[in-house]
């Protein structure tokens, strides 16, 4: 990959359309609490996309929100995750495949994903902080777990269920 563009320091947990994730890179939330990236679980060779506390206890991942619980990767040699300039957060696979994405009905200037020290992961405009502007949110997509600030049940304006 000539065109590879490494995570800039100062933009820890962003991820932007020149720069995404590789399997063994994380994007951590700026306050330090959770952190996202690339992950199995004991005793499995499928990798997902997780979002786990980060400091919970050492050697532990507390896994609060996976982006391809359905079609897990088994290869993930040139497996990226990146933003595209509509503003669609993509996972794709060691062939080009989409294997995970977002949604949006919208799109914005520049795009960026932002892991949130909420644990939210969130597609928005880079200079736009307000949450009700965001083009999608993990928390409208819980798993199995809930955290503070997720709203759960059906959203009359949209149409939405969010459930665990």
């Amino acid at each position: 990959m000539a065109n590879r563009k490494f995570l800039d320091f100062y933009y820890y947990n962003v991820i932007t359309t020149n720069q995404f994730i590789i399997d063994g890179e994380t994007i951590v939330s700026s306050g330090g609490t959770f952190e996202m990236g690339f992950f199995s679980p004991n005793g499995s060779t499928k990798r997902y996309i997780e979002i786990w506390y980060k400091q919970i206890l050492p050697h532990v991942k507390t896994v609060v929100w996976v982006a391809n619980r359905e079609k897990p990767l088994t290869n993930t040699f040139a497996a990226i995750l990146k933003v595209t300039k509509q503003g669609i957060l993509v996972l794709f696979s060691d062939k080009n495949e989409i294997i995970w994405s977002t949604n949006t009905s919208r799109s914005v200037q520049n795009p960026v994903a932002m892991l949130l020290d909420s644990g939210n992961l969130v597609v928005k405009d880079a200079n736009d902080g307000n949450p009700e502007n965001f083009l999608w949110q993990s928390f409208s997509f819980p798993t199995d777990t809930f955290l503070p600030n997720m709203k759960l049940g059906k959203n009359f304006k949209t149409g939405h269920d969010a459930y665990l």
